[in-house]
């Protein structure tokens, strides 16, 4: 079984509609898929340069028709990343928006359709890929790390059904797009809704501007997805006093919302007749791993809620050994068929087989009601979640060391704030390190606090104590 299964009593109906008027059927998906993997050729490595349209919708949901296995990248990568990419992994092909072929280097356009093109890299020849490959995700935001998620069909399958069955998801749901397509939360959205023959509503409007609400006004959507800073933002702009009857469902995830924030929005569903679903998963689990039933969203604000239909949540302690009782700190561990294969680190990766065998250490320290619900403590490595986006702290230190030569950096942080300690002074500099991080990484500088030290504090081995310093 797939996410298309059921294609044959759903090929007329409609697959996407952008917010300029352009519509696609599941037939119009069918054609696409047939044109894509006669021009490839077969199971090879693309990269899909993505956005919120017709175009890249297309692309990543033909090569998941056709086998063929796409790395999901931002449209606004930095270039010298993208370069870094392409050479670690040699993609046979390159499906980019026409506004983005300055970036793809030495290639032929093999192919123009809806306002994409495909790219042709004639002097690479695709990896191996193993057989049940069949997506690639970055692991840690934007910091350009060549470290990928492997997934297969089944992984993808497997939680777009979970998805569908705690979240009631029907044939005529009509999602809006608030997330990128290579983030995989936006991706899951996608596959849950495709799975069942709904409607994907597409736009690259912000959620800031008066066109997003008209356009989901007229379209009559019934739900939309975010991180913590989407419902900040939803907060700010009046969200809560808004007249939208037809929205239906509200979910979050992309990290831990503030409790006030939570039960704000709780509050408002159950009096508006809504359901508000806080959701938590990472890109090793395909998307989704836990999530809070609506009717416990203001009884257990804070909690991130039980495993999802399928899977399995349980804590391990310091010696590896299962937490019984209640109330006990220790790493959250998920099992399920939706754990992805395991990692890549360069093209000789993309041929290994299943490596995490359904079990995934997530790295968060939790711990558990009497009732079983979980709820998040912290973190075991060193990650910070800004804007819904995974930062690997050590990443960004590593690329502000080799940038600015004999400058030392240490980096910390909580969600949505970024903490950059360094021993350069002035205000100029600081400037210069939030328009490096912001070209290279995306990293908005509201997001980051630089402050200056004399020194690194140092351990006698020369690692940085960052127990010193204040977050």
């Amino acid at each position: 079984m797939g996410l298309f299964e059921n294609e044959l009593f759903y090929e007329k109906r409609l697959l996407a509609e952008d917010d300029e008027g352009g519509r696609v059927s599941y037939q119009d998906l069918n054609s696409f898929s047939e044109e894509l993997i006669r021009r490839v050729g077969g199971k090879k490595l693309i990269f899909i340069l993505c956005e919120n349209t017709i175009g890249s919708l297309l692309g990543y949901l033909g090569c998941l028709k056709t086998g063929v296995v796409p790395l999901m990248l931002e449209k606004q990568i930095n270039p010298q990343l993208l370069a870094r990419l392409m050479e670690e992994y040699c993609p046979a092909f390159l499906y980019v928006p026409e506004d983005c072929l300055t970036k793809t280097g030495e290639c032929e356009i093999v192919w123009r359709v809806k306002g994409y093109c495909l790219c042709e890299r004639k002097a690479f020849h695709s990896p191996s890929l193993y057989g049940e490959l069949s997506l690639l995700l970055t692991t840690s935001g934007s910091t350009g790390s060549p470290k990928l998620v492997r997934q297969s069909k089944d992984n993808i399958v497997a939680n777009a059904e979970s998805i569908c069955s705690y979240l009631k998801i029907q044939e005529k749901e009509r999602p809006v797009t608030t997330l990128p397509m290579n983030y995989t939360y936006g991706l899951s959205i996608i596959n849950s809704h495709v799975k069942k023959g709904a409607a994907i509503y597409l736009t690259t409007k912000s959620i800031v501007e008066r066109p997003f609400w008209d356009f989901v006004k007229e379209r009559e959507i019934t739900s939309l997805g975010g991180v913590p800073y989407t419902y900040q933002l939803l907060k700010r702009i009046g969200f809560l006093e808004m007249e939208l009857p037809e929205l239906r469902t509200l979910t979050q995830a992309g990290g831990k919302l503030p409790t006030t924030l939570h039960k704000e929005f709780a509050v408002y569903a159950k009096e508006t007749g809504k359901q508000f679903v806080v959701m938590y998963g990472q890109t090793e689990a395909t998307a989704r791993m836990g999530y809070l039933p609506a009717d416990s969203a203001v009884e257990r604000c804070g909690s991130m809620g039980v495993a999802i239909p399928g899977g399995r949540f349980w804590l391990r302690d310091d010696i590896g050994e299962e937490i019984k009782e209640p109330f006990v700190q220790g790493e959250l561990v998920y099992e399920g068929d939706n754990v992805a294969l395991g990692y890549a680190s360069s093209r000789e990766d993309l041929k290994k087989e299943d490596e995490w065998n359904g079990i995934l250490y997530t790295g968060d320290m939790a711990e558990r009601d009497a009732d079983g619900f979980y709820y998040i403590t912290g973190r075991k490595k060193r990650f910070i979640k800004l804007f819904g986006n995974r930062v690997n702290l050590d990443e960004v230190e590593r690329l502000l060391k080799e940038h600015f030569e004999g400058v030392d950096f240490a980096c910390l942080g909580r969600d949505d704030s970024l903490i950059i300690y360094t021993d350069t002074k002035g205000e100029e500099g600081f400037k210069e390190i939030m328009e490096y991080l912001y070209e290279i990484t995306g990293i908005s500088p509201r997001a980051m606090t630089i402050r200056s030290v004399s020194t690194i504090p140092k351990n006698e081995s020369g690692k940085t104590l960052y127990s010193e310093l204040e977050i």
